[in-house]
């Protein structure tokens, strides 16, 4: 059995249609493909001093990327006031995760097809030049238009670092260079929020943008110095441009549903059925287009892997939640319990801090006992069970109950993340580790994007003009006590969301296979 599955990673991902080949590969190229595994395998091991190097080479890309999901939550209610349009808050965050989804499947593809230092530098650059625009922008509409290239951006940072870890690190050993990722994601997750409130309050909230670009020029030298003993497991393919197209269009039609439906246009009107109409087609043409190219965006067999499917559905629903969460909570925060921005993200450090500190506890656990979901099972039903405390409690709850449920929160989901991602990572081919990975993080931010643009239209229409209020320290008790009523029934809706997303994320991940962690890299192609 051992031996089997050391040949076999893909599981059912290498037998399609009941023969046993690589996809979209003509036996020419499958053969020089064959060779190039052989060569690639031949190479001596890296030693643990070159894979730390090498790990350090994209933790900077890591933390960009992962402190400027965190950095413009605080700030997103004196932006509003600042350009006039309290109403496309959500935008900043739609628009950055609708892209982000988009560009992440091609990002994948195309670093099975090019390599992943290629890769990664290019998704440095244009998030860099989105950062620089987001900074300059003059109006709303500038902003979104310089957050969805930011976006493009950020959907290769931290899937193409995963893809790296997974290319020196066996799935057994990943817990073992997992912390380092651990810390940065932490590290940003305690110093985002606060940071960005300390900028909006005390700065201006321009500068959460500006930082894009010293730590963008850092990332891009760190990229190419470091990643140059990357061991190379490309395959020479060629790039689903159509089915590129088709994504982003399928994707960018079903936001615009969610975002302008009951506040640009009604639900039943002619332009949001219109628009979702388009959008069933689309999606359907991509489905088409998977099943019909011989090499497609996103290959069958990965699509078939059942691993793969019920870790990419429990990271989408899970993180979504958690990605809700940290957007809107600052709301919550500030319109509910009345606090400032800065405040509001000092107390939300807690919940990105405990989430990666757990999700640290969870790799290193993973990485040494034979049933690694048991323990992410038992923390899943504690975050769950608290969840559904905190919204029952909402209205009249502490800022030292808030902390403390929020840390228990964090706790109990942190360990699903790592162990979805080896689990994926245990279950594919080599030359074929990009795309999954980026396909996880696609299911990741398109369930992220949906949510965070339904529980937006519910804050938002709860808000109504009082909005503008949040955050503002000239504002008097009674001008924002007047509004907190409203919200605090969208917020207790946004919570029980939550709590039905959390619930359906533990479902999946108890149907995910447990399938044994492979201990090499070596013969996975």
């Amino acid at each position: 059995m051992t031996a089997n599955t050391d040949t076999n990673p893909g599981g059912g991902s290498n037998d399609i249609d009941g023969k046993r080949h690589t996809d979209g590969v003509s036996p020419a190229t499958g053969a020089s493909s064959t060779a190039s595994s052989a060569s690639s395998s031949a190479k001596p091991e890296l030693t643990h001093r070159e894979i730390l190097w090498i790990v350090f080479g994209v933790l900077v890309p890591v933390l960009m990327a992962s402190l400027d999901q965190t950095i413009v939550a605080t700030s997103l209610p004196t932006i509003g006031r600042d350009l006039g349009d309290i109403h496309y808050l959500p935008w900043i965050v739609a628009i950055y995760m609708l892209t982000m989804t988009a560009a992440t499947p091609l990002y994948g593809r195309l670093s099975d097809i090019k390599g992943r230092q290629f890769t990664l530098c290019i998704s440095i650059v244009i998030f860099m030049i989105g950062g620089i625009a987001s900074a300059l922008a003059p109006s709303m509409t500038w902003l979104v238009a310089a957050r969805a290239l930011q976006g493009i951006g950020n959907g290769g940072l931290v899937s193409q670092a995963m893809t790296v870890l997974g290319d020196v690190a066996s799935p057994k050993e990943r817990a073992r260079y997992y912390t380092y990722f651990s810390i940065t994601y932490t590290s940003a997750g305690a110093i985002g929020p606060a940071l960005g409130g300390f900028f909006a309050e005390y700065v201006h909230w321009r500068a959460s943008f500006w930082i894009a670009a010293p730590l963008g020029a850092l990332s891009l030298f760190l990229a190419l110095t470091l990643l140059n003993k990357l061991p190379r497991n490309e395959r020479a393919r060629k790039l689903d441009v159509l089915g590129a197209i088709l994504i982003v269009l399928a994707s960018s039609t079903t936001m615009f549903v969610l975002n302008a439906g009951g506040k640009a246009f009604p639900w039943a009107s002619p332009q949001i059925l219109g628009s979702a109409a388009i959008s069933l087609a689309f999606w359907y043409l991509f489905v088409k287009r998977l099943q019909s190219t011989p090499e497609p965006l996103i290959p069958l067999g990965i699509l078939r892997n059942p691993i793969v499917r019920m870790s990419t559905l429990t990271n989408a629903i899970g993180w979504a939640s958690i990605i809700s969460l940290n957007i809107y909570l600052p709301l919550y925060l500030q319109s509910v319990l009345g606090l400032s921005p800065s405040s509001a993200g000092l107390h939300l450090m807690v919940l990105m801090v405990t989430v990666n500190t757990s999700a640290l506890v969870g790799a290193q656990v993973a990485a040494r006992v034979t049933h690694y979901k048991r323990y992410p099972i038992a923390a899943m039903a504690v975050c769950i069970l608290t969840m559904i405390w905190l919204t029952w409690r909402l209205d009249r709850i502490g800022t030292w109950e808030f902390e403390i449920l929020l840390a228990i929160i964090g706790i109990g989901f942190g360990p699903i993340a790592p162990v979805t991602t080896v689990a994926t990572q245990n279950a594919v081919r080599m030359s074929e580790l990009g795309t999954a990975i980026s396909m996880m993080s696609f299911g990741r931010s398109l369930g992220a994007s949906m949510l965070i643009a339904a529980i937006g239209a519910v804050i938002v229409n709860a808000l109504g003009s009082g909005g503008e209020q949040i955050g503002d320290a000239r504002a008097s008790a009674t001008a924002l006590a007047a509004n907190r009523e409203s919200a605090v029934f969208a917020f207790r809706i946004m919570f029980a969301i939550t709590v039905a997303c959390l619930m359906a994320a533990l479902y999946t991940f108890w149907r995910m296979e447990e399938k044994p962690l492979l201990t090499s890299n070596a013969g996975r192609d």
